[in-house]
């Protein structure tokens, strides 16, 4: 059993002052497989301060300076994917090949940012003025457990290429991931206290970034209902926050799309990293007169997922995270019966043969209304809600009843017609016929699904502030 007990602070792995000490489990087999030290506020404290000290002077280097930074950490992370994937797979059950993919692109971020730097003007004329980009200052960074690497570095990335120092807050779920990150941060050689990791409880360590007049910006990547407190205690400090919240995400099949096609990559959507990803596909709107159809494409694509271990070759869905979540999600379930919807495939309980682990059967419901609970929450796991519309108009019209509006989805066999629906669909992102990933395209919510926007220029620019400079 490994024993995660060291922090990253200001370029030394220290042990931490906290002394709370939690179990690290694997939710494939809900077995102990370690022991996490957690941080406190005391250990944030020192976090920020090693921040703090380190800005004076980092953020005064130069944009070349900095790429060679990214560099480095790009360099560091690519040699440890591997050992990330296998770590991602031990901690929260995601399948091997995704978990490769996932911690490449996350590596890869850091090049991506260097990339946008490099030709990226820090200072510009506007009209007589000039106007200069200068970093923000001390960046807390508080990031989920569903995709540990990559909300790491798609907001540590531009921070650094900005001219920002760090204090980062994984979750505790991810104490292997992190350590391993860790290290990476370690040999890539940044001066100290530009980059410092915590491993801590959002309720502890959160509330010490949100609360200190030092730290001058939150990105946080997490739930709606957390995104609301950090929003209302960063008001004390007039803190800016960026923050990628839940989402609901609708995906609509139009009726000249090839069905064949669309509803299998639907269930992709839906059921991406195990269910467990905030830009799911939850809710699918198909042409009333074509529901039947839908319902056997549907199942037909749920009987070829593989769920098991997700290190075996083959395997396609793992278990959800935590024996908390398996609950959450089979309360869900559960509701979509309550509420009279129809079980095409799936429904409560394990899948035959995996009763030790957190796994959950790939469910689809069809006849779902938009007023039920499964319609209306985010679910966090592998469940879908087939609805149905008569008329493009409506479609759009039930897509957008939701709180949330992170991603969406369209298919057609029509470029100009899918166009003109997704420009209406109150969403940050949305897919044309595809499930690919842009990583220089903004990506964040309308509404309750967050505010800011990572990735590329946009993310940049969540870390710049603006200095006016005019001559007489």
């Amino acid at each position: 059993m490994r024993r995660f007990n060291k922090i990253y602070v200001n370029g030394k792995f220290v042990a931490p002052h906290g002394t709370q000490i939690i179990d690290l489990v694997n939710p494939a087999n809900n077995t102990v497989i370690g022991k996490v030290n957690l941080a406190d506020a005391v250990d944030t404290r020192d976090a920020i301060a090693a921040a703090k000290e380190a800005f004076k002077t980092f953020s005064q280097t130069s944009k070349e300076q900095r790429m060679e930074c990214l560099q480095r950490l790009h360099d560091a992370v690519s040699k440890r994917v591997d050992s990330l994937a296998r770590a991602t797979t031990l901690e929260y059950g995601a399948p091997l090949e995704w978990a490769k993919l996932s911690n490449a692109r996350a590596a890869n971020t850091f090049q991506d940012f260097m990339e946008v730097l490099r030709t990226f003007d820090l200072s510009e004329v506007i009209g007589s003025t000039r106007v200069y980009k200068e970093p923000v200052g001390v960046v807390g960074i508080i990031t989920p457990w569903n995709s540990s690497a990559g909300s790491i570095a798609v907001k540590a990335a531009p921070a650094i290429a900005a001219g920002c120092t760090v204090v980062i807050k994984p979750s505790e779920m991810s104490a292997m991931q992190t350590d391993i990150l860790m290290r990476a941060v370690h040999e890539a050689g940044l001066p100290p206290g530009v980059v410092n990791i915590l491993t801590g409880l959002g309720e502890v360590v959160g509330p010490a970034l949100t609360d200190s007049p030092d730290v001058a910006m939150i990105s946080f990547t997490g739930s709606t209902q957390i995104g609301r407190l950090i929003a209302k205690g960063a008001t004390d400090t007039m803190k800016r926050v960026s923050l990628e919240l839940g989402g609901k995400s609708a995906n609509i099949i139009l009726d000249d799309a090839d069905f064949a096609t669309a509803i299998p990559m639907a269930i992709a959507a839906c059921y991406l990293n195990n269910g467990q990803a905030c830009i799911a596909g939850s809710r699918l709107f198909v042409p009333e007169d074509r529901l039947e159809e839908v319902k056997q494409l549907a199942k037909s694509a749920v009987e070829k997922i593989k769920a098991g271990d997700p290190n075996d070759t083959g395997v396609t869905m793992g278990p959800l995270v935590s024996q908390r979540q398996y609950n959450r999600v089979q309360g869900y379930i559960q509701s979509g019966i309550d509420e009279g919807a129809e079980v095409v495939i799936g429904g409560v309980g394990h899948p035959q043969g995996l009763e030790r682990g957190n796994f959950v059967k790939p469910t689809v419901f069809a006849n779902v209304k938009p007023e039920m609970k499964i319609s209306r929450e985010e679910i966090f796991g592998p469940v879908l809600s087939i609805l149905t519309y008569r008329t493009e108009a409506e479609a759009v019209e039930l897509a957008n009843d939701t709180e949330y509006g992170l991603m969406a989805y369209v298919s057609s066999s029509n470029p100009e017609r899918a166009g003109r629906v997704a420009r209406q669909l109150q969403a940050g992102r949305v897919l044309i016929n595809t499930l690919r990933h842009d990583p220089l395209a903004p990506f964040g919510g309308f509404k309750q699904s967050g505010i800011g926007r990572e990735g590329g220029i946009y993310g940049l620019n969540e870390f710049l502030e603006p200095k006016a400079i005019i001559l007489a």
